[in-house]
């Protein structure tokens, strides 16, 4: 049989393992043995208590929203992650159901800043549909519930046309909401959008972060971001093949999230909508990542935690005995609603 532990991928969870994570900000390190039960190979985890990158003061938290890929998987939302620092949340993607999801964490993890009228600031990596069909979502459904300021997103060429087409397509619901008999005519400004279009570099600074932007490898345009925080530094790489760039944006950052999927799950997808055989792993070997490389880039970045998000694997077992095989670091395979 096999055994998956609530500290398998060294994940924390809704468990006691869950509050150690979060309140005595401690690291579980797990390191796999096998031994034979009954004829077959369990696994079990020994684990070790480390210091994490986060202090009982820490500032900062990483709050995975959404770890999902395309596939409706329903306990993965899309890929959408919050960087909290002193009350201030910082979105990076806006997956399917990330006003939710960010209420949840408001909710059941304690997180104010998350709260749905404080969503004020957006960074997108890409424009593809599962890292941006959200964006409506994020756009109005706060402004309903009662946000009254403009609303600040940053990203690639094509933001400003996508959020001008956007806010066009809810134009009945904007003019019904504003109008003389509209429940929201008092804060009309809600719904606004200022799109930023950037290129590498620092893109935004206010006085808890500097977010700097980096070049990475995808189908489209697209970026990751480092943000440098008074108490840590954490980089997302969206949806991309290995690139130095990464490498050069952590270089033993405190905490790395990175997206990957094994060689053996991508060899069993099917082709979606009878699409060629071979068109997927064509695609996916150019545009993204898999745990071999991951493992590569991370002894190269050398952070002091990556988590694996926006995943593919045959199960999680799967993905864990994976990339044990290729980086010997801490490591989590994140799932939604867990805080760092």
């Amino acid at each position: 049989m096999k055994m998956w532990s609530t500290v398998v991928g060294v994940r924390p969870q809704p468990t006691t393992a869950r509050v150690v994570m979060r309140h005595r900000n401690l690291l579980l390190g797990a390191a796999w043995v096998t031994s034979a039960v009954g004829g077959s190979i369990a696994m079990a985890a020994h684990v070790a208590e480390q210091s994490s990158s986060a202090s009982p003061s820490s500032v900062s938290k990483v709050v995975l929203l959404g770890t999902g890929t395309p596939a409706a998987t329903p306990d993965r939302s899309g890929p959408a992650t919050a960087i909290v620092v002193n009350d201030t949340a910082y979105l990076v993607d806006f997956g399917p159901g990330v006003v939710r999801r960010a209420s949840a964490a408001a909710t059941s993890r304690g997180i104010a800043a998350l709260q749905p009228t404080r969503l004020r600031l957006a960074f997108v990596t890409h424009l593809h549909s599962d890292h941006t069909v959200g964006y409506a979502d994020l756009i109005f459904s706060p402004w309903t519930l009662g946000r009254r300021e403009a609303l600040d997103v940053y990203g690639p060429r094509g933001l400003k046309e996508m959020t001008t087409h956007l806010i066009e397509a809810y134009r009945v619901d904007i003019e019904t909401r504003t109008n003389t008999d509209g429940n929201q005519r008092t804060f009309p400004d809600g719904y606004k959008v200022n799109a930023h279009e950037i290129g590498a570099g620092v893109v935004y600074k206010d006085t808890n972060v500097t977010v700097t932007a980096f070049a990475t490898r995808h189908a489209m345009e697209s970026y990751g971001y480092r943000f440098d925080t008074p108490d840590r530094s954490i980089v997302i790489s969206g949806d991309t093949n290995p690139t130095q760039a990464t490498i050069d944006a952590c270089r033993g950052c405190d905490v790395l999230i990175h997206e990957v999927h094994t060689s053996a799950w991508l060899a069993a997808r099917p082709e979606a909508g009878g699409a060629p055989p071979g068109t997927f792993r064509r695609f996916s070997e150019k545009y993204h990542t898999t745990a071999e490389q991951l493992g590569e880039l991370a002894q190269r970045a050398k952070p002091r935690l990556l988590i694996l998000y926006h995943y593919n694997s045959l199960s999680p077992e799967e993905l864990q005995a994976e990339m044990m095989k290729h980086y010997a670091g801490h490591f989590v395979i994140g799932r939604d609603l867990e805080v760092y």
